[in-house]
């Protein structure tokens, strides 16, 4: 009864959390004047404030967290490792390198497609790199130690691209790329990012049966007909192209991908295939309730959404990582 509830009552509070996010702001609205500027029977401006900023803010805080949560349980299930997620692998820090790198040059004022497809390739090069080293060793701690070492280059790499700034706005947007934000986002910028996110989604969706197999081991899971090389690929590429897109909407945004899997499993019978979608939704809920946080905030300057989601996941990886040496010991 559990598992048949979970995906219909995580749903019905992703709704409730974005129509909220709508609500609230620097001046909070009513809910009758939210709901008709929704229909679009209200006054100008409440439609213009509800359609052009804070909606799209809240879905963009979605779907950033519902391609990270996706992406997390499907890399926890080809690695078996909880403590798996593109942040912890380093594809969100490529993914962010070559997008700072993008705007460091210049490049993405060229084109609106170029900030995404730089991330997009940052992420791929990353989650290559991790499928390469997957297919040659057996060991989830060495892949998650290659993981540390690319987040740690791309860090240093950025560090370099914001220390060689060219001017102050130049480093505002690659601090805002390496800290994540989802403020000011438009239906356009959400739009660019969608196929990325969407065609990652659907990889990760139609490969989900094959982590449900490496659940019994890789041999016994390559005896009953699973192609290992395959499943490693598919669930590389859908990871990275979900991540990139991520990263390309709303910058690195880390640890969200791994807790909200670590906490769906006890209720799907920690089958990786059935945590897929409410990893997704769980992760998206968190992020849009994150960024609610960060809007109504008394600080003089708004936190970025990044640094809230850090704060919050990285205690949690912690005691997941606690959790799990108890067990193992």
């Amino acid at each position: 009864m559990m598992q048949r509830l979970l995906i219909p009552a995580l749903a019905l509070a992703c709704l409730v959390a974005i129509f909220t996010a709508c609500l609230l702001g620097s001046t909070p609205l009513p809910v009758e004047r939210v709901l008709a500027a929704l229909v679009g029977g209200a006054d100008i401006g409440d439609r213009l404030v509800v359609w052009q900023i804070r909606l799209p803010r809240a879905c963009a805080a979605f779907f950033t967290g519902a391609a990270l949560g996706i992406s997390g349980a499907a890399l926890q299930g080809l690695l078996r490792n909880p403590l798996a997620e593109p942040g912890v692998l380093g594809v969100s820090a490529s993914a962010s390198l070559f997008a700072t790198f993008s705007l460091y040059y210049g490049l993405a004022a060229l084109s609106p497609w170029i900030l995404p497809l730089s991330a997009i390739t940052g992420a791929m090069a990353a989650t290559m790199l991790i499928a390469f080293a997957a297919l040659r060793t057996q060991s989830a701690v060495t892949l998650i130690l290659i993981g540390v070492g690319l987040s740690s280059f791309s860090g240093a790499a950025m560090s370099l691209l914001m220390n060689l700034a060219p001017n102050p706005f130049s480093l505002s947007d690659m601090i805002n790329w390496m800290l994540g934000t989802v403020a000011n986002r438009s239906w356009q910028e959400i739009g660019l990012a969608t196929p990325f996110l969407v065609s990652g989604t659907a990889i990760l969706l139609a490969s989900r049966r094959g982590l449900s197999a490496l659940t019994l081991g890789e041999e016994a899971a390559s005896g009953i007909g699973l192609d290992l090389r395959t499943q490693r690929i598919l669930t590389v590429l859908g990871a990275g192209l979900a991540t990139g897109g991520s990263v390309a909407l709303a910058g690195a945004i880390g640890f969200v991908g791994m807790v909200a899997p670590h906490l769906v499993r006890p209720f799907v019978q920690h089958d990786p295939a059935r945590s897929l979608v409410p990893s997704a939704l769980l992760a998206g809920l968190i992020l849009v309730i994150a960024d609610i946080g960060v809007r109504i905030m008394p600080t003089t300057n708004e936190l970025k959404l990044g640094v809230v989601a850090a704060l919050i996941g990285a205690p949690a990886f912690v005691w997941i990582a606690m959790r799990r040496g108890a067990h193992n010991g």
